[in-house]
């Protein structure tokens, strides 16, 4: 976009009827049509541009930020990867630490296990964020832990999302106490 320095600019009122809705609507566009020219020519006339700017002669460049679409091949949210920290951090956290004793006074300990699950989509999302190349992807974890008592649970989630750029890991984990699932969501801000 190029502004020139010694440009003036014109503007024009125009009287309605209030009765007449069409013209009213088309002066209210206009009307905030003239205030956003007024701000520029106010701006350019009197601040110079925060962004990057190139000033010549008679007019001044300015470059407006470039906006990624989509991210690059080697910044994907990774699946298999994410599977694998999820995994490897469920495993450490769970395995030999939670005992029947623990389970059996579960009403008891509720806190405990709440505490445990933050902790470990915490873990979950910080290993996701350090090890993996995906600086502008939003890491979501959802941790659910329960008893084992012979009951069936299902979860589930829905999203909407772009298919091409956003993706989802699963991770469950089961011993005769507890079972547990993780689910790390990567979405890509732009």
């Amino acid at each position: 976009m190029k502004l020139a320095t010694e440009e003036t600019v014109e503007v024009v009122a125009v009287e309605t009827k209030p009765e007449d809705e069409e013209v009213s609507n088309t002066c209210h566009l206009s009307s905030h049509f003239t205030q956003l020219i007024l701000l520029l020519s106010t701006l350019h006339n009197t601040q110079p541009p925060t962004t990057n700017t190139t000033t010549t002669a008679n007019t001044t460049d300015i470059i407006l930020p470039t906006y990624h679409i989509k991210p690059q091949e080697n910044q994907r949210f990774s699946t298999s990867k994410a599977t694998t920290i999820a995994n490897d951090i469920l495993q450490s956290e769970l395995k030999g630490k939670v005992d029947e004793k623990l389970v059996e006074e579960w009403s008891d300990f509720g806190d405990e296990f709440e505490s445990l699950s933050k902790d470990i989509a915490d873990k979950i999302k910080e290993k996701c964020k350090s090890s993996m190349n995906i600086p502008r992807y939003k890491i979501i974890v959802q941790v659910t832990i329960g008893q084992m008592k012979d009951q069936g649970v299902k979860i589930t989630s829905r999203s909407l999302w772009d298919t091409s750029t956003d993706n989802y890991a699963t991770v469950s984990f089961q011993n005769e106490h507890v079972w547990a699932s993780a689910i790390v969501f990567g979405l890509y801000t732009d």
